[in-house]
């Protein structure tokens, strides 16, 4: 069987503290070798200085580092400007997402979709940029409904998108069924499934309220009854997801992309589980 091709999803940290220890996290986790290690962007690009820095002292490192990108609430120009920067610096791996629109900020942007930033890259950069676009086995929380969402994800990927990674979720068949769907749909790239160590419950269920993922019922029922008792909620966790991941892995998956939250140990310990 050929090896799990992991990635990781990090935050740009805004303290001194979080900057040494997305360091010690990033040493950690860059031991299992993963394929890329992805950056977020902040809503209307207000982490943008914080994406371009970390991304650039990861790939310093000789990781592959991807930054998020989002169009929402910017110009053309800035995200040329962006775009520009990172091909300046080597970069060739993005996420690009639609991103949400900060509190406070009334401007939509020139883009109003994911699928219209990858054919503004593609227009710009031709195949310079590997992209990455988001998936929802759920369905996005803003979507009209399932098959509208389906259909914009599937109209991401045909604007040229090489790969896709899921928000995260706890039903391995809401993903199945999903990239079922999405083929039927005459997309054709991988499609990566997202996971969330579980190692917080109130964190984890604040999460799942804003990005529309579902925790079983069982599985928050049994989070909740450990009240303050953290290792119990991390050991439980553990074997929750891990055997998710098998579960996925099982099936073929074109690879896992773990939301470390930048943590090391949840996701360390379940890629070890795996055998990565």
């Amino acid at each position: 069987m050929k090896p799990i091709e992991i990635s990781f999803e990090f935050f740009p940290p805004k303290t001194p503290e979080g900057i040494e220890k997305l360091r010690e996290t990033r040493k950690q986790l860059a031991l299992l070798k993963p394929k890329f290690v992805s950056v977020t962007f902040g809503a209307g690009g207000s982490t943008q200085q914080g994406t371009l820095d970390t991304v650039l002292e990861m790939a310093a490192d000789g990781l592959e580092a991807a930054p998020h990108l989002s169009c929402i609430g910017s110009s053309k120009d800035s995200l040329r400007g962006i775009l520009n920067q990172y091909r300046s610096h080597g970069i060739r791996h993005i996420v690009a997402l639609r991103g949400d629109l900060p509190s406070g900020m009334g401007e939509v942007g020139e883009l109003r979709y994911a699928s219209e930033l990858v054919s503004f890259i593609r227009a710009e950069h031709g195949d310079w940029f590997w992209i990455e676009v988001a998936g929802y086995p759920e369905y996005h929380p803003q979507s009209r409904s399932p098959k509208h969402d389906l259909e914009n994800f599937a109209r991401k990927v045909k604007a040229g998108a090489n790969s896709a990674i899921t928000q995260y979720f706890f039903n391995a068949d809401a993903y199945f069924r999903f990239v079922d769907d999405a083929r039927k749909l005459g997309v054709d790239v991988p499609i990566v499934p997202g996971i969330m160590p579980i190692t917080n419950f109130s964190q984890l269920m604040r999460f799942s309220e804003m990005c529309g993922a579902e925790v079983p019922r069982w599985v928050a029922r049994r989070l909740e009854s450990f009240g303050d008792d953290r290792e119990a909620i991390r050991a439980f966790g553990l074997d929750v997801v891990t055997g998710l991941c098998q579960r996925l892995v099982d099936a073929g998956v074109p690879g896992l992309h773990f939301y470390t939250l930048n943590a090391s140990a949840a996701t360390k310990a379940i890629c070890e589980r795996l055998g990565v």
